[in-house]
């Protein structure tokens, strides 16, 4: 049996689960995870109180509690519960107030929180990466942090989005398709851009396969156009001098980050 992980918050839960997460894909186990965000209430504590006990009751094994609370008189039911609890907010607060001479403040939601102007930037590079996404338009080239560019689906729309979303950053993308492949050459739009692209290329056979679910045994999904494309295009990216990753093993997260470190683009967080 899967051992119960409870990811808890007064706000999203989103920090309890990458920890927790992060934390957890060391041990090579089955986690079952529940995650219960805004418990912002004694009442809404102590019904998770009881989630959590009835677990131990069912499974006669403790279940793990990942928790970020800020209101003491929150953390203090769930800390009263049968579980065991990691509490990541709490577990650097004290160390931190003394080094830096300061006493925390802790503010629900501001882990999150509507930021202002970053919150702002953040919702611009979203809209911006859907509205040039898939080379839907050229016009906006200029405006774009990234160009992310590959063959169709080398990740390039997930990628960017994710770009968008955790660092605020402009991504646009652009794909080389089958028509592009006799003459294969850079858009104006993009040589014009030409320090802001980014390659993301692909195993052939792990191409096909994401391709065959999409448009199953046609040519678009054949191993033969998958190999060609694939080539071409990095062929294409050595002669331009184009940065590029292979994306076959790698995450979305992962494939963020490398663009970041090989880029040397600042990253914000949110």
């Amino acid at each position: 049996m899967a051992r119960k992980v409870f990811y808890i918050s007064d706000g999203t839960a989103i920090t309890a689960e990458v920890f927790g997460h992060a934390v957890l894909s060391q041990f090579p186990m089955e986690f079952e995870a529940i995650t219960i965000p805004f418990v912002e209430t004694n009442a809404k504590a102590e019904a998770v109180k009881k989630q959590i006990n009835d677990s131990f009751i069912t499974t006669g094994e403790r279940p793990l509690v990942f928790h970020s609370i800020v209101k003491p008189e929150i953390r203090d039911v769930i800390y009263s519960s049968e579980g065991l609890d990691y509490d990541f907010l709490n577990t650097f607060v004290a160390p931190l107030e003394q080094q830096l001479g300061v006493s925390a403040a802790p503010v629900l939601h501001r882990t999150h929180g509507k930021a202002n102007h970053s919150y702002e930037a953040r919702i611009d590079a979203i809209n911006f990466a859907m509205e040039n996404d898939d080379g839907q338009t050229l016009k906006h080239m200029d405006k774009a942090d990234i160009i992310l560019c590959g063959v169709s689906r080398c990740g390039k729309t997930p990628s960017s989005l994710y770009l968008s979303m955790q660092f605020g950053i402009k991504a646009a993308n652009y794909p080389f398709t089958e028509d592009d492949m006799d003459n294969l050459k850079l858009p104006e739009a993009l040589k014009r851009n030409k320090s802001k692209l980014f390659g993301l290329t692909i195993d052939p056979v792990r191409l096909q396969e994401i391709r065959q679910s999409r448009m199953e045994n046609s040519r678009y999904s054949s191993l033969r156009q998958c190999r060609m494309e694939v080539k071409e295009v990095e062929m294409m990216f050595k002669k331009e001098r184009i940065p590029y990753i292979d994306t076959t093993n790698h995450s979305v997260e992962e494939i963020a980050t490398k663009i970041l470190d090989m880029t040397g683009m600042e990253r914000h967080m949110f």
